[in-house]
């Protein structure tokens, strides 16, 4: 109803104004063509009837009966003879009832007032004196329209026209107005939805022709960029919670990895002299809260922005330390872990943040690739960007997420939560990079591409092995 009432009202704003401009015109065109129209049949019926009095006037014919009728067939105008003395009509080419009706005094008030009506017909008279042999007065009756027939039968072709123009007109404008008005009732509904928050939907906005087309190009734009607004605002406060539980997830670990260390260093102060087994279970406890450690390092930068100073990283030392910290876990699991050194690259950046997240995408690898799988550590340096590459041989991540993979809380395992690759990402752009990953020969590589803001040497890296 709202719809059919704002649709009604765009058509009597667009449509009655210009009906009723269009009627305006007409009616004033017909009214200025009656008015000239009454003008000239009064001129011509003036000017025809000075014509026949000048005929008259020089002609020496005898008025006879005959004569008249001859001169009422040439010209149109009838003829009477006129008598002033007895003030008595004669001979004339009137039909004998039409003068036998009317008497010589309507014949002289006729001529006084210069108009006279005979059997319904107008008349204009003319009195003139005839030169012939016998000179006689002639009055000239010549024929006159009324002023309404003289009008009508001059506007009927605008009028006409004014019609046809009207049945075709009304109808298209009716159209159009209608099309119009359809438009702009779905860019309002679109707005409407869009003020109920449903963003990133689209309409469809033509070929921007027209202002309604520019219209809906700008609506859709609009719901786009808010669309993307939100899902940035949803992110962020996502990212906030995320980083609050993070943190606090850190601070527990960190006590009782703390704890455990105590313990172990007690242990080992109270038994220097252990067996040689035990004291390879002490290193290989040590070695895995390292490990932890290093994941709560991450855990701690996704929770908050650390403060730790940028310096020189050195690439070949990063990935020695994440293959030490690693190479337990690789023994366990029975994957062979395998590193490109040296690679001669140093970058700028934070060496714990950096360690964590490799440290994470080299703990993936591990638990993808499976027994007897592959790991491989790499950097490279490629036109002004630094990537630190961890490739394994395990199947990859599920398709259905392979789109969202480094979002908070989304993972392919089901025992897992979804924060290693969320703690990679936020290290990789916290240092101005990105993340990104790819299937290739039956390898899933994870990049961390990074900006080159200082480049050292140019040794070509080649595999080595993990020492035993």
């Amino acid at each position: 109803m709202r719809s059919s009432l704002r649709n009604d009202s765009l058509t009597a704003r667009l449509v009655l104004p210009v009906v009723g401009l269009v009627l305006a015109g007409v009616l004033v065109n017909v009214a200025f063509s009656a008015w000239l129209a009454t003008r000239r049949a009064a001129t011509a019926a003036r000017e025809r009837q000075e014509r026949v009095a000048a005929a008259l006037a020089e002609s020496r014919v005898v008025l006879s009966p005959a004569v008249l009728d001859a001169l009422h067939a040439l010209t149109g105008s009838q003829f009477v003879i006129w008598d002033p003395a007895s003030r008595q009509p004669g001979a004339a080419s009137l039909p004998p009832e039409q003068l036998a009706a009317t008497s010589g005094a309507q014949f002289a008030a006729a001529i006084e007032a210069g108009r006279i009506e005979l059997a319904g017909d107008r008349y204009r008279i003319g009195v003139i004196r005839a030169a012939g042999v016998r000179p006689e007065r002639v009055l000239v009756l010549t024929p006159e329209k009324p002023p309404l027939s003289a009008a009508l039968e001059t506007v009927w072709p605008v009028l006409a026209v004014a019609a046809g123009t009207l049945v075709v007109f009304v109808p298209l404008a009716l159209r159009t107005t209608r099309l119009l008005a359809a438009r702009i009732t779905a860019v309002e509904r679109h707005v409407d939805r869009i003020a109920a928050g449903e963003f990133g939907e689209l309409i469809a906005a033509g070929d921007g022709r027209d202002e309604v087309d520019r219209l809906s190009a700008g609506v859709n734009r609009m719901s786009t960029t808010l669309a993307a607004l939100r899902t940035s605002l949803v992110t962020g406060e996502r990212q906030r919670l995320l980083g609050q539980l993070a943190a606090g997830f850190a601070h527990e670990l960190r006590n009782a990895i703390t704890g455990a260390r105590l313990a172990i260093d007690v242990h080992a102060r109270r038994c220097p002299q252990g067996a040689g087994a035990a004291d390879e279970g002490l290193a290989i406890a040590t070695r895995q809260l390292a490990i932890v450690e290093e994941e709560v390092r991450g855990l701690l930068a996704l929770g908050r922005p650390t403060e730790a100073v940028r310096g020189p990283v050195a690439v070949d030392d990063l990935v020695t330390a994440v293959r030490d910290l690693t190479s337990p876990r690789c023994d366990h699991a029975g994957v062979r872990l395998e590193c490109e050194l040296p690679t001669g690259i140093t970058l700028v950046g934070r060496p714990d943040s950096l360690r964590a997240a490799l440290v994470n995408l080299a703990l993936n690898g591990i638990e993808a690739a499976g027994r007897g799988g592959i790991v491989r550590l790499s950097g490279t340096s490629t036109d002004g960007r630094i990537e630190l590459v961890v490739e394994d041989t395990g199947p990859g991540p599920p398709g259905a997420i392979g789109n969202v993979l480094g979002e908070p809380f989304v993972t392919g395992k089901p025992e897992g939560i979804g924060l290693g690759l969320a703690i990679v990402k936020a290290v990789a752009e916290d240092h101005g990079g990105t993340l990104a990953w790819s299937r290739d020969h039956g390898r899933t590589r994870f990049a961390i591409s990074l900006p080159a803001q200082t480049l050292k040497g140019s040794s070509a890296p080649h595999p080595s092995e993990p020492p035993a």
